[in-house]
């Protein structure tokens, strides 16, 4: 869990992030494409006003810094952006994940502003993780409790209930393969929120936002300012504040997609490799759909509905494996499921015995 405005919890990280993820991160599975998706997310809208504030509405600001955000990323050839709404209308949580997830999406930014008292100012970028304390639960708690305004939300959300810290504890797995991407975006717009707008970083940090849950991408989402802040409040509903802050989340996307377009890609492990049998005695291929430091339930409702998932540990890490068979044509057909679940970075392993072999090496010797 990171509040990367202490000391204690990796002060700065968010200095240098820019610098060594950029030069890391870009080679864990993203790559150069022709058409580069970013989907945008006006937060809240129609019946769902978001913030309370007395003189300013977050539903109004958050849309018109989007469509701003928009029409500079379109200026852009290769860009295509998709948007969650482009008008005050009320869409629920799941339906904005779908609409991203649907567009295949590498990039999924959320636009909010914050609310607490007038003395409260500044920007802060979340991405998907565990609060690290209360103040980051109550943000996100306030941001989830949208779904008591959907329709069936009991259903939807599988007793999910937003007032519970433990509540998220299995929400941040698919997103933890995406984390250092979304740190790095995250942390590229807080800097430009500070050293070009000169507005109060108040840091990158990490929370259980549904929202972001929902999406199967690198994915932030923005807290543009306070709007209960006299000050900030007037500067957010500004023309000219909406276009400097969309401008600022505009460039750190831009130098994102720079990074991407600039590396290569870690070659993925074979899919679909013919043998006269693909059938390998003494040898276990198993699907890896994720892995992290937390300990998970291998229960349905943890991993998208997928069942039978195994849990294993290596060195201080969990992974989570869906399926285990000799025969390799088996996996691969239990990996395209995984992927349709939403694990489009599922994996085939190997196995011998207890030790992970190459799966390569597997099956080349059998050629």
């Amino acid at each position: 869990m990171l509040d990367l405005r202490k000391k204690g919890d990796l002060f700065w990280f968010s200095r240098v992030v820019l610098i060594t993820m950029g030069l890391l991160f870009f080679q864990t599975g993203i790559s150069a494409q022709d058409n580069f998706t970013v989907v945008l997310d006006a937060g809240h809208g129609g019946k769902d006003p978001g913030r309370p504030a007395k003189n300013y509405v977050e539903k109004d600001i958050a849309l018109n810094i989007v469509l701003k955000l928009g029409e500079k990323l379109n200026t852009l050839e290769d860009v295509n952006v998709v948007y969650t709404r482009k008008k005050d209308i009320f869409v629920d949580l799941k339906e904005r994940g779908r609409i991203a997830n649907d567009a295949d999406a590498d990039l999924f930014v959320s636009i909010h502003c914050n609310a607490f008292t007038n003395n409260a100012y500044g920007t802060e970028t979340y991405v998907l993780g565990l609060h690290a304390n209360k103040q980051n639960f109550e943000v996100a708690k306030h941001e989830n409790s949208v779904i008591f305004l959907e329709d069936n939300y009991e259903e939807k959300y599988e007793g999910f209930d937003p007032n519970s810290p433990e509540a998220v504890i299995g929400m941040t797995l698919m997103q933890e393969e995406f984390l250092d991407q979304s740190l790095y975006l995250a942390s590229s717009i807080q800097t430009n929120f500070r050293d070009d707008l000169k507005r109060r970083d108040r840091g990158v940090k990490q929370a259980g936002f549904v929202v972001l849950h929902q999406t199967y991408m690198p994915s932030v989402l923005i807290e543009t300012g306070f709007i209960t802040n006299s000050n900030e409040g007037a500067y957010l509903n500004s023309k000219k504040g909406q276009d400097k802050v969309a401008g600022a989340i505009y460039d750190a996307i831009k130098t994102y997609k720079a990074n991407v377009d600039a590396n290569m890609v870690v070659e993925e492990a074979p899919i679909a490799v013919i043998t006269p049998s693909n059938v390998y005695p003494g040898v276990d291929f198993k699907v890896q759909i994720a892995s992290g430091k937390r300990k998970l339930e291998t229960k349905p409702y943890n991993f998208k509905g997928l069942k039978g998932v195994e849990r294993g540990k290596i060195g201080g890490v969990y992974k989570y494996y869906y399926g285990s068979s000799s025969d390799y044509d088996k996996i691969v057909k239990l990996q395209k499921e995984a992927r349709k679940a939403g694990f489009k970075s599922a994996f085939v392993v190997a196995f011998k015995g207890e030790e992970r072999i190459n799966v390569s090496e597997v099956i080349n010797k059998s050629l």
